[in-house]
């Protein structure tokens, strides 16, 4: 008797594999076997078998799950074995030999091989270690918290493994056998700068520079389009090697008498910039520094607004960073802004990302997230920057979980309920004092303005009450005229109202200097600042600023960059444009006296753009919406390279989608409101746990409002999709059952046989096959009816992977070889993922050469098209077929 972990979790017996029984059951077995000899308390037992709060007769069912768990055992003489499953009070132990866990003898062995002096011995240890994989660890498994982390532990160690055995290929000059073990997971895990810095290494070494010249650029191109990020210095530093042609990368490597040092984790660099011309603020360095000592301490920077918390905390990361040598994370909660705050799976996401952790390995639910997340951090010295938080509960699901991590929380709010249950420890910020104050001035006027008038300065410094912004935008006026005397913009600034007291001083002050500043603005400009008060979302490129100030994008360049030389506006990406918070909240009270049409065309400006980027993103797909008879066409409307292209608009302008949404319904303008919900559809399905929900709730909302069953069918497919991916399938069905005779009403069969192919799949999911497959046979025959390829494309899959199911791999086959016959020729991700069904049908009926070129087929179509997901699952496809050989 043998215990598998490593794969689908099984009781390997004499006479063959022995599944424990139902997921909870499975994930009992393995919560058990991951802590073997080990008393494990009932209550993580329970939190390893519900993903989210156990219910009320937890413990009835899991002692039902224990019974059944030892009568397995018994029945297949666990005795004779040394194994026993023992109750201690209220926990239950797993007695058993550790050798009889997969998982033990692969940790064993790859321990024994990083001890080993001769390349040979490693290799052969290796092997035999990475040989027990059959799939991904903890197969079969609850997705709770607990054993995806342990799941991706346990992924993470196979991974060092492969890349060790790379390494010891290496040693004994096999370089190409080196590059072939580090493709295939490469492939898999893109985003893995380790991986990919060690196939580069072999790849040149083996006399394919080129290939590993093109891998890293391949790389470089996907880190920055999935995480915004350059790539590390490993990475970098091979790369540099490469373009040499010399050193490390292509020197032979000897075999070392000692065994090398293991490979260095992912370190994560999420902090913005520093900021510049930062000054002052030594004695809350200080306290900053003695705050962050101790153990996990948080650290709780506060102060009102345009106080510079933001500045501070940052500045104070780059000048430590030598503290946190396993990186540093930072996410802007939004909390003080008119843009929704990150939802707390998104944030998790990111940060599990930047971890290094795939991105089929990111847990689903924002628990399971965090609990991963806590499970990586630990026993690692990191930074967390929580910037503008609003409340405690928004913070604590993001605290990290080592006690050598510091995190730094800012906000306009006390928190004291982050004081009370975190022991957060305060930083307060107040005003700068004058001579900070007149050193910032200096910082952007020049030391020898700011010594010629000093007086003056240091009234500048007074009326802006010590803020760092208002003098900034003061500085910046001044820096503009240089011929213009300190005293005489003191003479302005005197004529204000008096300033509040500190508290209440947030934006009078700095109202008063902005009103200034955009007063001496050209009339353009100063009409684009008006208008951004219109604008829905955080940020904005220049087709936004066109529709909202009715001029044409080149204009809207121009005005945009003159704001943000007046400090107005930041360019933190480029060709998108960021006001600071109370610069937004200024404009917003200047949107009055803006172009009352200007928010009805941005409106219209994301209907005809959304149009444009769905096209470039699904090519031949139905079109989400008509558009509404009385639309405007906006002067321009962007042009999409590709399926990429789309997708970064959409991710950009996500805030900005919701906030038109909301600014559309509250208008009255139903009609927008609905089809703004729908135009990130393609995203929607790229990321389906990010928290999309509430989104088309609103526009199921408007849909309703409008009595229009078109749209309330195409929102409540879209939305009953959602709620199935989040596991909310009751509420899924609720929406999808609806969605078909709303379609059907409306007279559009493209969306009834959508609607009905998605309540069918939902169907499929809940166990009701039977009428599942009715139904998406139904959905076929009325895709064939109106012969809208996608359509007819997108009803076979789903029938196909229904027939995979079922084990009716000839069926299977049949439905996706007609599905590959009508799909469009630049629907590349279509393609790959009807490869891998393909491929799957293949394999069911034992064509095993055919179904493996179908899976590596998909894998490269998959990899070529940005879309990790099929990539991912096609090389999980392609390890299961030739581990099953």
């Amino acid at each position: 008797m043998e215990f598998r972990l490593l794969g689908s979790v099984a009781v390997v017996t004499e006479g063959g594999d022995v599944a424990p029984g139902p997921a909870k059951r499975t994930s009992l077995l393995a919560a058990l076997l991951l802590r073997p000899n080990t008393a494990v308390h009932v209550t993580a037992l329970m939190d390893a078998l519900w993903e989210d709060e156990p219910p009320t007769h937890a413990k009835t069912v899991l002692q039902g799950h224990v019974s059944r768990l030892r009568a397995l055992l018994a029945a297949h003489g666990a005795e004779a074995y040394g194994v026993e499953l023992t109750t201690q009070g209220s926990a239950y132990l797993l007695r058993m030999p550790e050798s009889l866990v997969d998982a033990h003898r692969f940790e064993e062995l790859v321990g024994l091989a990083g001890a080993q002096r001769h390349a040979a011995d490693s290799v052969r240890m290796l092997r035999e270690a990475l040989s027990y994989w059959q799939g991904p660890a903890l197969t079969g498994t609850v997705p709770s918290g607990p054993l995806e982390a342990a799941a991706t532990a346990l992924e993470e160690l196979r991974l060092s493994s492969v890349e060790a055995l790379a390494q010891a290929y290496g040693k004994l000059g096999e370089h190409g056998r080196a590059a072939a073990v580090l493709r295939t997971e490469a492939v898999a895990h893109p985003l893995r700068e380790s991986l990919a810095a060690a196939l580069m290494t072999a790849l040149a070494r083996a006399g394919r520079r080129s290939d590993a010249l093109d891998w890293y650029h391949r790389t470089r191109r996907l880190l920055a389009e999935e995480l915004g990020v350059d790539p590390g210095r490993a990475l970098s530093e091979t790369y540099a090697g490469l373009l040499r042609d010399q050193g490390a990368v292509l020197a032979p490597v000897p075999d070392a008498p000692e065994p090398p040092a293991p490979e260095p984790s992912v370190v994560p660099e999420l902090l913005p910039r520093a900021p510049r011309g930062f000054t002052g603020r030594e004695a809350e360095t200080g306290l900053l520094d003695r705050a962050a000592g101790g153990e996990g301490p948080v650290c709780l920077v506060t102060g009102p607004a345009g106080v510079g918390k933001t500045a501070f905390a940052l500045h104070w990361a780059h000048r430590r960073r030598a503290a946190f040598p396993d990186g540093r994370l930072f996410a802007d909660l939004r909390g003080f802004s008119d843009t929704p705050a990150p939802e707390t799976g998104v944030v998790l996401r990111e940060f599990l990302l930047a971890l290094g952790v795939p991105q089929q390995r990111v847990p689903e639910t924002a628990v399971g997230r965090g609990a991963l997340f806590r499970t990586l951090t630990a026993g690692r010295r990191m930074l967390v920057v929580l910037d503008n938080a609003r409340s405690s509960e928004q913070v604590r699901p993001l605290l990290p979980g080592g006690d050598d991590c510091v995190t730094v929380v800012t906000s306009r709010d006390r928190l004291g309920g982050l004081i009370a249950s975190d022991a957060a420890r305060p930083v307060p910020l107040g005003q700068l004092p004058p001579d900070a104050a007149t050193a910032l001035l200096a910082t952007v006027l020049g030391e020898a303005r700011v010594s010629a008038e000093p007086d003056a300065a240091a009234r500048l410094a007074g009326l802006c009450d010590g803020l760092p912004l208002a003098l900034r935008v003061t500085a910046a006026r001044l820096a503009e005229r240089p011929g213009r005397l300190l005293g005489a913009m003191v003479g302005e600034l005197a004529d204000e109202q008096g300033r509040l007291a500190l508290l209440d001083v947030e934006d009078v002050g700095v109202s008063a200097a902005l009103r200034l500043t955009v007063q001496q603005l050209p009339d353009s400009a100063a009409r684009a600042f008006r208008a951004l008060g219109l604008h829905t979302g955080s940020d904005l490129d220049h087709f936004a600023a066109a529709a909202l100030t009715g001029t044409t994008p080149a204009r809207a360049t121009a005005d945009l960059e003159r704001l943000a030389a007046a400090h107005l506006l930041t360019e933190a990406v480029p060709g998108r444009w960021t006001p600071h918070d109370l610069v937004r909240l200024y404009a917003r009270g200047l949107a009055p006296q803006a172009d009352p049409e200007g928010l009805r065309r941005l409106l219209d400006h994301y209907l005809y753009t959304g149009l444009a980027a769905d096209a470039a993103a699904e090519p031949g797909s139905q079109p989400c919406y008509a558009l509404p008879a009385d639309v405007r066409r906006p002067a321009a409307v962007p042009e999409f390279e590709g399926r990429t292209a789309a997708l970064d608009w959409y991710a950009a302008e996500r805030p900005a989608l919701e906030g038109a949404v909301a600014a559309s319904a509250a208008l009255g303008l139903h009609d927008r409101a609905w089809r703004l919900a729908l135009v990130a559809w393609p995203l929607m399905l790229m990321r389906l746990q990010d928290g999309w929900t509430p989104l088309l709730e609103a526009g199921l909302a408007s849909a309703e409002a409008v009595g229009d069953p078109d749209a309330q069918s195409r929102t409540r497919a879209l939305l009953g999709w959602i709620l199935h991916q989040e596991g909310r399938n009751e509420e899924a069905l609720v929406h999808l059952e609806q969605a078909p005779g709303l379609a059907a009403e409306a007279g559009d069969p493209i969306s009834e046989a959508i609607a009905v192919v998605n309540h069918a799949a939902v169907l499929d999911a809940t166990g009701e096959c039977a009428r599942a497959r009715v139904l998406m046979r139904e959905a076929v025959a009325l895709a064939d009816r109106i012969g809208h390829p996608s359509t007819q494309v997108l009803t076979l899959q789903h029938l196909a992977g229904h027939c995979l199911g079922a084990g009716e791999y000839e069926e299977a086959l049949a439905h996706v070889l007609r599905a590959g016959e009508l799909v469009a020729p630049d629907a590349v991700v279509v393609q790959a993922q009807l490869r891998i069904v393909r491929g799957e049908a293949l394999a069911g009926i034992g064509r095993l050469e055919e179904a493996a070129h179908q899976l590596e087929r998909a894998a490269a179509d998959s990899e070529a098209a940005g879309f990790p997901e099929g990539t991912a699952r096609a090389a999980e496809r392609l390890a299961r077929l030739a581990a099953g050989r």
